[in-house]
């Protein structure tokens, strides 16, 4: 798993993997594996299914890049507390899964409590084969 900086400005946290390295054949596959791991778990919330692709193909001038096959995002919430109106704005979560030919790319934008980053590096980590879930 790496992290960057996305356009000077935003933090990510990202991890390229091969098909052949992980059980999962689609991107779908890795949504609904994802969905589940939010319903089992005892904060976090699933709020929705984002079809990126679909939705970038139906605009006029929409364009994707020519290696993707599938983009989707997993939406969902962690919020334990909220302490002020301002932390709307940083939620709620999202993991991107962008898959091409040979492989994913699962992203998420590095979030302000702890707890969230280390539980989506964790169920990220998990896809690969021979990984803890």
């Amino acid at each position: 798993m790496k992290q960057e900086l996305l356009q000077e400005k935003f933090p990510i946290f990202k991890l390229e993997i091969n098909k052949t390295e992980t059980r999962f054949k689609s991107a779908q596959e890795l949504v609904d594996h994802f969905v589940k791991l939010i319903d089992d778990h005892k904060i976090t919330r699933f709020i929705g299914e984002f079809d990126h692709c679909s939705h970038t193909k139906g605009l006029e001038g929409g364009e994707i890049a020519d290696d993707i096959i599938d983009a989707r995002n997993v939406v969902f919430c962690f919020g334990t507390k909220l302490p002020k109106a301002e932390m709307l704005a940083v939620r709620p979560r999202s993991i991107g899964i962008a898959e091409t030919a040979t492989g994913f790319l699962i992203s998420f934008l590095e979030a302000p409590m702890a707890l969230a980053n280390d539980t989506m590096e964790t169920w990220i980590k998990g896809v690969v084969n021979n990984a803890a879930a």
